[in-house]
């Protein structure tokens, strides 16, 4: 007996399906600064030495701190600290926010915060003879930029005030449809992260299968000189990779009572 599926033994009964990136989380690491060969062989290019790696770090991460207050002042924003991890959820605080300034494009609110972070440590190895950089973690503060593009939606750009300075970015593939069915004028109803109703299913679909990640990495790359004005102080680059992507298919029903 073969079963049918739900798009098929429903059909009359829904809009439709929609195939969609949701959460996407993409990790961006500079290099050469981003493992512990890649920094000694740095700081010995630049006659830097070894045990004055923090004297090297310093200056940048005050940088990030004076970038991050400047970028905070200019938007008329109070960067938010976080003392308590788990005092509240940032995503909901997000969201009240938005509810009072509006989902029109630009910086929402920034957060800071003491957390984990990838780090080196100074060596000397007393049976080589050889002095270099041992990879460690620690814990440095960090900021999260929350801010509505016009094209990916409600995003957020992590960005840690030490060496070797490893970004976070994250949107959502649902905000991102959202936005290319208003430019597209196709009309729907979006609750949180589900569509209630799209007027053009088969081009919501085009539309979300149409991400182009040429432009995504090219807008990574001027968000990184944005948060992370280091990047153009030590001329690197960062390469960038997905640390989590979640795809969804969505079933739209016309009526809760036959979803249930």
């Amino acid at each position: 007996m073969i079963v049918p599926l739900l798009p098929e033994k429903y059909e009359t009964e829904m809009y439709g399906v929609l195939n969609c990136y949701d959460r996407v989380i993409i990790s961006g690491n500079l290099h050469p600064f981003c493992y512990a060969k890649g920094m000694t062989g740095y700081l010995y290019a630049q006659e830097i030495l070894i045990f004055d790696y923090v004297k090297f770090a310093e200056p940048l991460r005050q940088a990030i701190r004076e970038n991050a207050e400047m970028i905070a002042k200019e938007n008329g924003l109070e960067i938010e600290f976080i003392r308590k991890p788990k005092a509240f959820r940032k995503e909901k605080r997000i969201k009240k926010i938005i509810k009072e300034r509006g989902e029109h494009p630009g910086l929402v609110h920034i957060f800071s915060a003491m957390e984990q972070c990838q780090a080196y440590h100074p060596w000397h190895n007393k049976e080589t003879h050889k002095t270099y950089l041992k990879a460690t973690t620690g814990k440095c503060l960090h900021y999260y930029f929350y801010f509505i593009d016009p094209e990916y939606g409600l995003c957020y750009m992590r960005v840690p005030t030490w060496v070797p300075f490893r970004l976070q970015f994250y949107f959502n593939g649902h905000n991102a449809l959202a936005r290319q069915l208003k430019k597209a004028d196709i009309d729907f109803e979006q609750v949180d992260n589900a569509f209630l109703h799209i007027a053009d299913i088969e081009k919501a679909n085009e539309l979300s299968a149409a991400l182009d990640s040429e432009a995504l990495h090219h807008k990574l790359n001027l968000l990184a000189q944005q948060y992370c004005p280091v990047v153009k102080e030590l001329d690197a680059r960062y390469n960038w990779s997905i640390m989590q992507a979640e795809y969804a298919t969505d079933l739209i029903f016309k009526n809760q009572s036959t979803l249930r």
